[in-house]
């Protein structure tokens, strides 16, 4: 977990001191089961928040408090103000969780942090407490000196689409309100490559229920003439898909996949003299994606263009849950109804809600046999492409190149940040930075997530560099 020791100067020597007081306050962080789609675990959501405010005063925040919003989670609010003149930088991260899920998939206890070959293991070790970790150390490597004014935000419903984000940043906008913002809640090319993300996919959910008959009958009985709701809610989620694997939902939005932002940053800040050029990704080969996603043999990607474009600037739909009798309890019978949980991403430069509302025209278009569908639409969050080439923009490939030690790549991610589009609204003139510390071994979401401890000790410098750059550029 170590840098080398001929990294840049005191802020690396400083970064490398306090790593392993960063790591113990990352596992006391992981060891709190902080899952804000269990209602039972309110208070685990409340002892999280606590903890993340000790850790930031501890870090030297002079003024954290947690805050919340009525039907909200906790959320941490510190900030300390920076030198005359200095920029203010907001600093984000979330402190809530995935669910374990099944525990027989994990190699060892999701909330129990374990290091193994190099990489800390646990629920939320990388998505995204390692976030607030790597805000702390760039807090504490500067010690009493930090050169910008600085703001954290550590939301505690991340998790479940952030649906209090907008009124709990609303509420505090005076405080929140910043020049650049960093969050540290996204990937890396590699763990040797590192990457600022520059496009988000949005997200969509909607709940899809098939109703066929008003009782369950005999299968043997009136099988044949009488339709199933089960049978026809597969029929029906068939057509999300054409032949090919790509989304046949009329009226979604496709992009290309390229520099997503390519405008520049807003006025401000100068750019650092020694700012690399961006590059790009490198081309995603299929041997790599089948590689990271765990795509068993024989099993065909789906989906036409390349592979970024469709990871990244296209729509993407996946059932992700259903509502039928389990295999273990079935009985011969006609199903008289079903139901599923459907995501869609919408890609960069789509409206979510338009998209909400053509997945729900195609599902109630589409209802096989006549069958009765209702369609109740959730939350949506919204796409998000960064404008690139800002000062700020140009201060982060600075700071990521000198701790890497090789120039970082520009990316798209098919995930969603629901801060990002909320916070953009609110403070239009931010410039936003997108880092974060996962890798594709991260498996976040997934039975054993965990954390590649070098790249999260880079990911560490990289902040605590890119503070001093703003700096500088003030």
């Amino acid at each position: 977990m170590s840098l080398d020791d001929s990294g840049p100067g005191e802020l690396a020597s400083a970064v490398r001191r306090v790593i392993p007081s960063v790591r113990a306050s990352l596992e006391r962080l992981v060891r709190i089961p902080s899952v804000s789609a269990d209602p039972a675990a309110a208070p685990q959501l409340e002892a999280s928040a606590r903890e993340v405010a000790a850790q930031l005063r501890q870090a030297g925040l002079p003024n954290v408090d947690v805050v919340t919003v009525p039907g909200g989670q906790p959320a941490v609010l510190g900030w300390r103000p920076g030198p005359p003149g200095a920029p203010t930088v907001l600093l984000y991260a979330h402190h809530d969780v995935q669910p374990a899920g099944d525990r027989a998939a994990w190699d060892s206890d999701p909330f129990q942090p374990q290091e193994r070959g190099g990489r800390l293991y646990g629920r939320g070790a990388a998505d995204d407490k390692a976030g607030v970790a790597v805000h702390l150390a760039a807090l504490r490597a500067h010690g009493g000196r930090l050169p910008v004014g600085v703001t954290v935000f550590v939301e505690g419903e991340e998790e479940i689409g952030s649906p209090a984000i907008s009124r709990l940043l609303a509420g505090h906008l005076d405080r929140v309100r910043a020049d650049v913002v960093v969050l540290a809640d996204s990937a890396n090319w590699t763990t040797d490559v590192p990457a600022l993300t520059t496009s988000l996919r949005g997200g969509v959910n909607v709940t899809v229920e098939v109703r066929t008959l008003r009782h369950g009958v005999h299968s043997g009985l009136y099988g044949g003439p009488v339709p199933d709701a089960l049978t026809a809610l597969c029929r029906l989620l068939a057509t999300l898909h054409d032949e090919r694997g790509d989304v046949a939902v009329a009226g979604l939005a496709r992009g290309a996949a390229g520099p997503p932002g390519g405008a520049a940053g807003p006025p401000g800040l100068s750019p650092p003299a020694l700012a690399p050029p961006a590059l790009a990704a490198p081309e995603l080969t299929e041997e790599q994606l089948r590689a990271e996603a765990g795509v068993l043999d024989g099993v065909r990607l789906t989906g036409t263009g390349s592979l970024a474009e469709r990871l990244w600037a296209r729509p993407a739909i996946a059932v992700i849950g259903l509502d039928a009798p389990a295999v273990d309890a079935a009985s011969n019978t006609l199903i008289p109804a079903a139901r599923a949980r459907v995501s869609l991403r919408v890609a960069p430069g789509d409206d979510a809600a338009a998209a909400s509302a053509a997945l729900v025209a195609h599902l109630e278009s589409h209802a096989p046999w006549g069958a009765r569908v209702t369609v109740v639409p959730g939350a949506t969050i919204a796409p998000y492409a960064v404008p690139t080439g800002g000062r700020a923009y140009r201060a982060a490939h600075a700071a990521l190149a000198e701790a890497w030690g090789r120039p970082a790549v520009d990316i798209g991610v098919g995930g969603s940040l629901p801060f990002v589009s909320a916070y953009a609204e609110l403070v239009p003139g931010a410039e936003i930075l997108i880092t974060g510390v996962e890798d594709p071994g991260t498996r976040a979401h997934g039975p054993n997530e965990s954390l590649h401890l070098t790249t999260f000790a880079r990911a560490c410098l990289a902040e605590t560099l890119l503070l001093r750059n703003l700096a500088a550029t003030g």
